[in-house]
């Protein structure tokens, strides 16, 4: 298998119900997914776009056919394991957010670390710095209510990327924002992109696959057409977010350095 391979699904088939009353969410499914896509997912309502999506984010399994996730296959590894790989590999985006309402946003965006094992200390600081990125370090104390939709929406962007995943599931992440809204959104989407990870967004806006590296239309189930609007060699390398681990055991989260501190520290180095 290719190393830039990232996920291999064959003949992937989800079925509910028996006879008469069964149905196929999912039937004879392929598809290979390499490292750094962006690919928008498009189709009906009941085309099985997020049954795709919940088998790929591991919380749904296949009623048959083969799910190979960096060269292993899925089905092999045990309950407990998938949990782990979720919590660490792969962030979600959720159309309706999925904040917990009573809680401040900054312990919103730390949740998945508590499934990584890192302290109440480092889960907040690293939650602290994702915010930052999103400039929301100010509302960290806010609840959600008091955001807008789209600030709601970056909050749950900042709780994806918390846990460094590679790997970012979107079910219609514009899908309750206004069209200014969406646009920040998908600027904030594309910029991860462009570090290196993989996202994978089902959507019903096709004026939002120009930020797509390939756009997939399904249909009852299986894939209709399946278009590359980037060659394979010009996907962005793996750079992902580190979280890099100090003596005293905090965690913090390095982002990637901004054009405007890089010209600083040339500055800085022709001064000295």
């Amino acid at each position: 298998m290719s190393e830039n391979i990232l996920i291999e699904l064959k003949g992937l088939t989800k079925r509910y119900g028996y006879g008469d009353t069964e149905s196929f969410a999912l039937k004879d499914f392929d598809l290979t997914i390499k490292r750094g896509e962006f690919i928008m997912i498009m189709g009906p309502s009941g085309c099985g776009k997020t049954t795709l999506l919940n088998i790929i984010g591991l919380l749904d399994r296949a009623t048959k056919g083969e799910y190979i996730l960096n060269g292993e296959n899925v089905a092999s590894i045990s309950s407990r394991r998938q949990s782990r790989l979720r919590a660490k590999k792969i962030g979600f985006i959720f159309q309706n957010f999925n904040l917990i309402e009573d809680l401040p946003i900054l312990e919103n965006v730390a949740l998945p670390l508590i499934y990584s094992g890192y302290s109440k200390t480092a889960r907040l600081k690293n939650a602290s710095s994702a915010l930052k990125r999103f400039h929301l370090q100010e509302r960290e104390y806010y609840l959600p209510y008091q955001l807008s939709g789209g600030q709601q929406q970056r909050v749950a962007i900042a709780r994806a990327i918390v846990s460094d995943p590679e790997i970012i599931l979107a079910d219609e992440p514009t899908g309750n924002l206004d069209s200014r809204s969406s646009h920040v959104v998908m600027e904030e989407l594309k910029a991860i992109h462009e570090e290196g990870n993989t996202i994978i967004m089902v959507t019903h806006n096709p004026a939002l696959t120009v930020y797509a590296t390939r756009v997939i239309n399904m249909l009852d189930g299986q894939i209709d057409t399946d278009v590359k609007t980037v060659a394979d060699q010009n996907l962005p390398q793996p750079i992902s977010v580190k979280i890099k681990k100090k003596k005293d055991n905090f965690a913090a989260l390095e982002l990637p350095e901004s054009k405007e501190s890089r010209k600083s520290r040339r500055k800085n180095r022709r001064k000295k």
